[in-house]
Parts: C-alpha cells; structure tokens; sequence
C-alpha cells in the first residue's frame, strides 16, 4: 500500500466521522457546465491532412479513470487512477497513480468535485513523466515538434474543472505539441442548435481533414486553445474536437496535426488516437484490484467505528443496484448516475 493511499484513508475516515457526528454540511461547489458554443459551419474551413504513414517523434496521452468503492446519497469512497501511454513507433511505455478519494454532498457536487480531482491527476501524471529521466532519456528528436501530448477533454487550464496552466507553460517552454482531443463534444452547436461536428462532418469533401477555428483561443475564459475538430482515419466515421494550444496556432495546422494519422488507424479505435485509447485502456483497474481496495475501505471504517452507520446509508440507495444484480457499486462500469 502506498504512502498516499494510506494518507488517503486516514483523510476518508476524518472526513466521514465529521459527517456521521455533525451531518452534512452545505457545500459552496457549484456546477458548472461548459459554455454552449454556437457557429454556422463555412465549408472554406475545413483543410485536407496529408495521410502519414511512417513517423519518427513520440506521443504521449495522459487519462484518469474514476471507479466508484462505496457511495450513499450524501458521500462516495472512490478509487482514482491516472495513466499515461507513451507511443514512439510500435514502443509503448506505460504507468499510473493511484488515490482514494472520499467526496460529501449530493450526486451533483460530487460530480463536480471529483472532475477537479481527475484533471488535477491528470496535469501531475503528465508534469512527472515530462520531468522524469524515462522521458529525458529518450532519444528526442532534433526537432521538438515532433512530439505529442495528448490530454482527454477541452482546453481549459487554470481554476476549477481545469488543468494546470503550469502544464501549458511546461509544454510551451519546451516546444511538444500540446493538444486536447475529447471524447464527446455536446457544447458545440451549429447555427440550428444541431451537433456541430456532425454537420461539418457532412459538408467536408476530404476524407481527413481539420476544420479550423471554430473558436479562437481566449484565455480570459480559461480557453487555452483554438477549437477545432478533426477526422484522422479516412476509413473511420468519428471525428473529435480538438484544441490546439494558442502558442501552436501560428504553425500551419493541417501540418501539424497530419502526423496524428499515423496513431489513429488501429482497428481498436479507428480514427481515435492509439495513444489516448491505451491511456484510457490503462486508467482501468481490474475488479480483483477494486475488491481490494473496497475491503481495506471496510476494514478501516470498521476499526474506526463507522462502517455500521455508513452501511445503513448505503443500503438506503443501492435498491436499483440490487435489482440489476449489482453487489459492490464498482460493478457499474463506468461512473455516471451511479455516483
């Protein structure tokens, strides 16, 4: 057991013996969705990529996963674990982190909170490896543009639900393309309130290509990076938003993101980045390595006094988990409502 998950523990009875002895206190969390974005599409945007099959530079990919130990409707145990991939040619190097962390307050606010938390792993793992001897080690080649990092989601750095602007600068200072390419993309819109990338996704007469800006970088808004959307796999049908960091934008674009066809044919994840799908396959641990985890939770809870009195909160939310056949709350996939 690591030093920070044994912290994490000690951190998770104080936080729910203040619970349990004085209820749950109103929390200041707010809920913040991301602004909706709202262009008509103007086919002269979108620019053909140069297919590339042989590439020589490196990509990197960070994601954090969020599996859920235990919950009620006031609290949540849950197992935290960031990873990163890094892909030079058919090399793959990998690792991750790991943390408990324990969240009070209805399922709202613990959605809010736990994707301050995940972002803020995610920024370290990506810092850490930029700043370790496996990454400095690397035969980097002459010209820095040839590596990659790869963050899941928007472009936002800096305050809550956003990564560390000291990630950006790093990246910046050091001259490795960062870029942001999400999974999901529903804040963009057409001018008919229709999905964006969808409809561009009709109009563009390439079989890859980039469509380039949808919006313009602002960091007073936290938006760190030109939107823009991209189809990296011409056999494929997906197409991903994809920020491109401010200090990027004076390159030429379809140049710079064509290298990315070379990781996005991998008939795992046609069209998506090899890279972030390992970090994304990484972030997952198994239900042996959950089970663990969920049984030290108890065990620390019961030597603590409070797994009774918590269990009987449980119980009081987990009748639907009972009738899709669910034991432990980890069982669920992925999270969502079941937070």
């Amino acid at each position: 057991m690591s030093v920070n998950f044994k912290e994490d523990l000690a951190h998770m009875g104080r936080k729910l013996r203040i619970y349990i002895d004085k209820g749950r206190v109103a929390s200041a969390a707010e809920v913040r969705e991301e602004p909706m974005i709202t262009n008509k599409p103007d086919v002269s945007l979108i620019k053909p990529l140069k297919k590339v099959s042989k590439f020589s530079g490196c990509f990197l990919a960070v994601d954090c996963s969020t599996r859920t130990l235990k919950r009620a409707n006031n609290w949540g145990v849950y197992l935290m674990r960031a990873a990163y991939a890094s892909v030079r040619g058919r090399d793959i190097d990998w690792s991750y982190k790991e943390r408990l962390y324990t969240s009070i307050g209805d399922v709202h606010v613990r959605r809010s909170l736990l994707q301050d938390f995940r972002i803020e792993m995610e920024s370290q793992i990506a810092l850490e490896f930029l700043s370790s001897k496996v990454f400095n080690g690397c035969d980097v080649p002459e010209d820095v543009r040839r590596t990659y990092l790869l963050l899941d989601g928007g472009g936002y750095f800096g305050g809550e639900r956003k990564f560390r602007v000291s990630l950006y600068e790093k990246c910046e200072k050091e001259g490795i393309n960062l870029l942001a390419v999400s999974k999901n993309s529903p804040s963009l819109h057409d001018e008919m309130g229709r999905d964006f990338i969808a409809t561009a996704s009709a109009m563009s007469p390439y079989s890859i290509w980039v469509y380039h800006p949808i919006r313009k970088a602002d960091i007073h808004k936290h938006l760190y990076g030109d939107i823009a959307a991209v189809k990296l796999c011409g056999e494929g049908h997906r197409v991903f938003r994809c920020d491109i960091m401010q200090y990027l934008t004076n390159h030429e674009i379809a140049e710079l993101l064509s290298p990315l066809t070379y990781i996005s044919e991998d008939p795992r994840c046609v069209g998506y980045p090899i890279a972030l799908w390992l970090a994304h396959e990484f972030s997952a641990p198994s239900d042996a390595i959950l089970l663990s985890y969920h049984d030290q939770v108890e065990e620390m809870l019961r030597d603590v006094g409070l797994l009774e009195a918590l269990r009987r909160e449980e119980i009081c939310c987990s009748f639907a988990d009972e009738l899709h056949g669910i034991k432990h709350a980890f069982e669920w996939e992925w999270w969502g409502e079941q937070l």
